[in-house]
Parts: structure tokens; C-alpha cells; sequence
């Protein structure tokens, strides 16, 4: 797979195994429409399936291919359970919100649940149990104070002080009803081919460049074609068309997943989750698996979410401590097929950025923040944002509302933008390497070079690529990934090809190449 283009990293999840990805055309004329979507995820192809199916002409465009950013590297739960407390949410953002923000989660479920029914797309949607349990480091407390403010949303949770038959020693636990889970690649490939033959355009390798306000929006390509439309969408995780207010109130986390082997049916088909910060997340994937010639299940866990580009131990060490865990608590787990890893972006209040771009014409919108709940995220921000080009309303406009102000996050606001602040110093720090001839293949460092920095990628042939290390957007200083081969920049999250090639945002610009005397 090629970075950038079919995914945004080396490592590679299940959900791209045994695919057989559609392929679109790049956009090469100028185009006019009622609506463009920049980005083919679950939030574009979501928002560009509800628009065709009321009638809208529809252009959907993507730099890669379909699903290559995040959608296709989660590890696919559908829960209205956030990650981040409804205890948390409710002191947050009061009690109407956080009833609002669980109903929107569970709407999502049911939308993908009666979309593929209604469509018939096989994705291995099933409808399971959520449980959440206690770490060693959390006390009964927490776990009794979200049991009491799910109860009062009506999230009809039961607490078990004794594991369910099939799971395992998790202790005392929260279950929840009516979770889901699918696959994603095989949900979005079907709605991607469902969009066009209902008359919407989707191009893959097309780069949204430059974007001009007005009624209608301008997108100029990096094909040379301009797209015309009435509405434009940026469905690109993280806007590349909102240079700061956004990314001041969000940061973007590194997550890791690995998918061992298990025997098939030693586990109750789930979601599991834990209380630690960060979480671990557990699930169960079924398929044509087998060891020694016994039919075998998937387990798929993560965890050890850390600041994008600053890893507390070697990325190499990230996937150990998952290992170390699912092996703790999954002593059945045989070995390790598949390990990846995933973007996540953390809201300072806990809920995601969905409708109007701010500052900009009312005619533009963004979809981010997804909270490490991305595919249910991106499922509202296509219910939602359609919502408001067909002038319908919806009651989570406010709940999702990009520019709303939370005084209460304050203090989530100063630490995100404080370590954004902080990134900068490396301007002034030495490099641990400083002779690119150390660089070996397959591997990048940033150099110092006189008053400079430099990233230096030497690929598998022994070719050395050199760019300036300086991030586009807002001119920090990117690091090297050596887990997924790109680099990463740890003040919003932009991130790039080993040769500097763009591949998330908010970052719209590939990194400076340096040309060689």
C-alpha cells in the first residue's frame, strides 16, 4: 500500500485485508455543483449519501483513495458510550447536552444499522453488549458516578459485580445495551458505490488546493480543475480550511491497535473498555482465521494514546505496553497478525466541532473533533451537516455547534495550547543525529543544517529525500515516525509522507523540498 494514497501510515489495520477497493477517476475539468465534499470518510460519504437520496448533485473528492485517512484505521466500535465520561459531559455542558450528545451517538448507530439493511450492504453490522470496567489504578467511585448519569440520560446501563459468563476477570463492570459494531471498509466501499449509481461523482487523487469564499465556493484542485459549488463540506478529520480557531480548541493524540489471534468463541463478542487514562479498548472480529488448522477469532485492542508526535517511549515500546495488557487480561490471545495505528482529535470539551465553518460564509462546513469516537462522529456530522444545506432542523445543531466557547474548558484550553506553544522550543534544540549518512533505509531524523532544520527520509532504495522540517500550517517543527514511516507535527497534528508529501491536515501544503546542488 502506498502512504498517502491507500492509507495514512505503513501499518496497516484488518478492515483493508482482502478488500477489493473500487477505483474512481481523478478530476481533470472544471466541474459545477450544488454541493462538494473534500475528504471520502465516513463524514463525506455519510453527508453525501443522505444529500443524493434528497436530490442534491453531489462531487465528492479525496488526495488518495476512498477511506484513506482515519475511517479505515479505527478499531470500528459503534457506541453512544464516550470515552470521556457523561459524568464529565454533564458538568461540562449540563444535562440537556449530554442527553442530546448520547442520543446522537445512538442515532448514528441506527443509521448505519438501517442504511445497510435498506441498501443491503454486507458489513457484519451486529448489535453487542458494551462493558465498562474498572483499572487497577480507578476507584468504584468514578465507575458509580457514571452508572448514576447514564441512568438519568436512560442509557439503561446495569452494573454487574460479577464478569459475565464468556468474558473475562474485568471485576466489577458497566454494561450497556444495544452497542454495535462492523466493518467499516466494507460499510464505506458499498456507500461509495451507492453514491455514484444515484448519480453522485466521486474523484480519488484529487487535492482541494486552494479554496475561495463566496456564494458560490471556489476549490481549485491540484489537477488544475476548479470545482463551482453551492456548499462545500471539509470532511477531512481535521479542516484544512480553518487556519487557527478550530485547531485552538482541539488536539490531535497517536493511538495504538494490535489484532491477535484467539480460539474462535472463547470470548463473548463485545466491546470492552477500561477506566485508565489512557483507556484500552477491546473488541471481537470474526472471519475466516484459523491456527494450526483451528478456526481462530480476532482480538483487537488499543490504547496508550499520547500527544501526536511526542511519544513518552519509543513507538515500538506504545505497541509493547497494548501487548503487555491484552496479554494480562487475555492470556488466551495466541499471536499478534496486525498492528496499526490511528489519529485521534480531543476537543477541549469533550464533544465534537460539527456545521458552520467560523468566519467563514454560511455556506461552508467542517466536521471534526472526533473524540476517539470517530466512525459514530462522522455518521452525526453526516446526518447533521446535510441537515443544514437542506434547511431542516436538527436539535444537535447547537450540541455540535464549531463555535461555540466553553468557559469551563479553560483549563483543557490552556494545556492543549500550551504544549502547542511548547513545540516551537525545538527550533533551538540539537539534533541526535547530524550526518544524514547515519540515516538508514526506511528511516527519518531532523537534522541541523546552519540555522535550519531539515527532514531527512532515506526510502527503502537508499534515495535520501530532504525537506524543510517546518510544518506549513503554523511552522513547528515535525517529527519523525519510525512506527508508520511519516512525518508527524506535534502542534496540530498535520502530518506527511517520508518524502514530505501531505497526508493529513490541518496542514494543506506538502513540507518545502530541498533541492539538491
Amino acid at each position: 500500500m502506498e502512504i498517502g494514497k491507500d492509507t495514512s501510515g505503513i501499518n496497516v489495520s484488518p478492515w483493508f485485508k482482502n478488500i477489493d477497493r473500487p477505483e474512481y477517476p481523478q478530476l481533470n475539468q472544471d466541474v459545477t455543483t450544488e454541493v462538494c465534499i473534500v475528504g471520502a470518510g465516513i463524514s463525506g460519504l455519510t453527508t453525501a449519501y443522505r444529500l443524493i437520496c434528497e436530490g442534491k448533485s453531489v462531487i465528492v473528492i479525496d488526495d488518495g483513495k476512498i477511506a484513506s485517512g482515519e475511517s479505515g484505521r479505527t478499531t470500528a466500535h459503534l457506541t453512544n458510550i464516550l470515552d470521556d465520561r457523561y459524568y464529565v459531559i454533564e458538568q461540562m455542558h449540563g444535562e440537556d447536552v449530554a442527553r442530546l450528545a448520547a442520543q446522537s451517538h445512538a442515532a448514528a448507530i441506527r443509521f448505519i444499522e438501517e442504511t445497510s439493511q435498506k441498501e443491503k450492504i454486507d458489513c457484519e453490522f451486529l448489535r453487542v453488549n458494551g462493558y465498562l470496567f474498572l483499572d487497577k489504578e480507578t476507584s468504584i467511585e468514578n465507575l458509580k458516578k457514571e452508572l448514576d448519569t447514564t441512568q438519568k440520560l436512560g442509557l439503561s446501563p446495569q452494573l454487574l459485580t460479577v464478569p459475565p459468563e464468556n468474558t473475562f476477570n474485568m471485576g466489577t463492570s458497566i454494561m450497556f445495551p444495544e452497542q454495535a459494531q462492523f466493518h467499516p471498509m466494507k460499510y464505506l466501499e458499498q456507500l461509495a458505490k451507492i453514491i455514484v449509481a444515484k448519480g453522485g461523482k466521486i474523484f480519488e487523487n484529487t487535492h482541494a488546493k486552494k479554496f475561495e469564499k463566496g456564494k458560490p465556493v471556489r476549490i481549485y484542485t491540484n489537477t488544475g480543475a476548479t470545482i463551482t459549488a453551492d456548499n462545500l463540506v471539509v470532511a477531512t478529520n481535521v479542516p484544512v480550511n480553518n487556519r487557527v480557531i478550530i485547531h485552538t480548541k482541539q488536539g490531535a493524540n497517536r493511538t495504538y491497535a494490535i489484532a491477535s489471534l484467539i480460539p474462535k468463541n472463547s470470548l463473548q463478542t463485545a466491546l470492552y473498555w477500561d477506566t485508565a487514562n489512557p483507556y484500552h479498548y477491546v473488541r471481537i472480529h470474526s472471519g475466516n482465521y484459523e491456527h494450526n488448522n483451528e478456526p481462530c477469532d480476532l482480538l483487537i485492542t488499543g490504547g496508550e494514546d499520547h500527544r501526536t508526535g511526542k511519544p513518552p517511549h519509543s513507538y515500538e515500546e506504545c505497541f509493547n505496553r497494548v501487548e503487555t495488557w491484552t496479554k494480562e487480561f487475555f492470556p488466551q490471545a495466541i499471536k499478534i497478525v496486525d498492528h496499526w495505528s490511528g489519529q485521534i482529535i480531543e476537543p477541549i470539551d469533550y464533544l465534537a466541532f460539527i456545521g458552520h465553518n467560523p468566519l467563514d460564509e454560511e455556506n461552508c462546513f467542517i466536521a471534526t473533533g472526533d473524540s476517539g469516537n470517530g466512525l459514530t462522529h462522522g455518521t452525526i456530522a453526516g446526518i447533521l451537516i446535510s441537515d443544514l444545506i437542506l434547511n431542516k432542523k436538527n436539535e444537535w445543531k447547537n450540541v455540535f455547534e464549531p463555535s461555540r466557547k466553553s468557559l469551563k474548558a479553560w483549563k483543557n484550553f490552556t494545556r492543549i495550547n500550551l504544549l502547542s506553544v511548547l513545540t516551537y522550543l525545538k527550533y533551538f534544540t540539537p539534533e541526535n543525529i547530524s550526518d544524514v549518512d547515519k540515516i538508514k533505509s526506511g528511516e527519518g531524523a531532523v537534522i541541523r543544517r546552519g540555522i535550519s532544520k531539515v527532514a531527512a527520509y532515506r526510502d527503502s532504495n537508499g534515495v535520501l529525500h530532504e525537506c524543510s522540517a517546518i510544518c506549513p500550517h503554523l511552522k513547528s517543527i515535525v517529527r519523525w515516525n519510525s512506527s508508520e514511516k511519516t512525518w508527524d507535527c506535534p502542534a496540530h497534528g498535520s502530518r506527511f509522507t517520508g518524502e514530505g508529501e501531505v497526508i493529513n491536515g490541518p496542514s494543506n501544503y506538502s513540507l518545502h523540498k530541498i533541492k539538491k546542488d
